[in-house]
């Protein structure tokens, strides 16, 4: 088992394992990174920043979380299997939450990503 350095503890009480660090970056990256933002890979990304500066509806809303979950899903189904996504927009902030479980040890993790704002 691989061990964060310094010694850290997770939400658990457990040993922090690195790797669930390394996942949680690439969820957060996957959500935030624009498709067509990348050269190499033009299709990476959720478009989930379009969010911020679209019309507020369920119908806007429903779609984007179907979207995000999709990318996810396709981006990072070797590490991770997709449980729920929900993201809303309010004014200049963008908040997702992501719950998903790692192929490794099956454990639900809930994630929070904000994004914008004023700090």
């Amino acid at each position: 088992m691989n061990v964060n350095f310094p010694y850290q503890f997770d939400g658990r009480g457990r040993t922090q394992d690195p790797l669930d660090d390394y996942v949680r970056q690439l969820v957060e990256q996957v959500l935030f990174t624009a498709t067509g933002e990348r050269v190499n890979l033009p299709d990476f990304g959720s478009g989930l920043l379009q969010l911020t500066f679209a019309p507020n509806s369920a119908e806007m809303a429903a779609a984007t979380q179907f979207s995000v979950q999709g990318a996810l899903q396709k981006w990072l189904s070797a590490y991770i299997k997709v449980q729920s996504v929900v993201a809303s927009a309010n004014e200049s902030i963008l908040t997702v939450t992501v719950t998903y479980a790692p192929l490794n040890t099956g454990v639900p993790q809930v994630q929070t990503f904000v994004y914008g704002g004023n700090g």
